[in-house]
């Protein structure tokens, strides 16, 4: 992959990039049609498929993450990328079966709060991993969806603060018809948990709506409350995280208002589900 990154380079190609862990669906085909824009119709798109193994936690779902090669080499055909990188994660991470790896990227400023302190080793995770694919596949820009808001502004500041000439793309979050945001996890929810699931959009549309009070702004302590309560009327939902917060620093307001930033992160069942939204 770095071979032929470095020749496209040398020709002047312009390449877009796709990171993901498969099992693909219309969000990340949505980012593919995104870097194609980008690059132009002589640029080159390069979709990564790889469950990233350093971001799951001890207990987490990497064994069990859907996975289905012909369905996502089918898919990237039909929609012409150009390039489909699947590294394994000996190549990746050589050497970390038997602990003999030990180089990894830490954001330490944005990755700390919400995702970083539910689960506290999956930043590292990410960062480390993206920062390796943008050193194999040499994208001018890469492209990562909006629905794992935090994630993206750590990678972001990782960009920035390592100068690495990549320019970062955030894409809308796609929905399902009924508002629920796409995920490869949606697969593990059974039909009475995806009616459940639908709390999460039915969250950021309360926050929304108390985010345009008439009155003087609600406090984050009511607005939580709120919201609690509605995500606790269904049986098989478990509140990870509600989280007010300025989109910019990712630090916690204490008032909802039009500009802030609302995520939060639901077990419906056992399956982990995260939104997020601009209020």
């Amino acid at each position: 992959m770095q071979s032929e990154a470095l020749r496209l380079r040398r020709q002047g190609i312009r390449v877009g990039f796709v990171p993901t862990m498969g099992f693909l669906h219309e969000g990340h085909l949505s980012l593919c049609r995104q870097a194609r824009r980008a690059v132009g119709p002589k640029g080159i798109v390069v979709l990564s498929l790889f469950v990233n193994p350093t971001q799951f936690g001890p207990r987490e779902d990497l064994s069990r993450y859907p996975r289905n090669f012909a369905q996502d080499k089918a898919l990237c055909k039909s929609e012409g990328v150009d390039i489909l990188f699947c590294p394994t994660p000996q190549s990746m991470y050589p050497g970390r079966e038997t602990e003999d790896y030990s180089t990894y990227v830490v954001e330490e400023s944005l990755s700390c709060s919400m995702e970083g302190s539910s689960r506290p080793t999956h930043f590292r995770g990410v960062t480390t991993v993206v920062a390796k694919l943008f050193n194999l596949v040499l994208p001018e820009i890469a492209i990562f969806g909006a629905k794992d808001y935090q994630q993206a502004a750590v990678i972001q500041r990782m960009t920035t603060d390592l100068n690495l000439p990549v320019k970062i793309k955030v894409a809308p979050t796609c929905r399902e018809p009924d508002g629920l945001a796409m995920s490869s996890r949606n697969t593990y929810l059974t039909p009475a948990q995806r009616i459940q699931a639908l709390c999460l959009s039915a969250a950021l549309q309360s926050a929304k709506q108390m985010a345009r009070s008439k009155v003087q702004p609600i406090s984050v302590a009511i607005a939580m409350e709120r919201i609690r309560k509605g995500i606790e009327q269904n049986p098989e939902a478990q509140i990870d995280y509600l989280s007010f917060f300025d989109p910019k620093t990712l630090r916690p307001v204490t008032h909802v208002k039009p500009g802030v930033h609302f995520a939060l992160a639901v077990r419906v069942g056992k399956t982990r589900l995260i939104d997020n939204a601009r209020l």
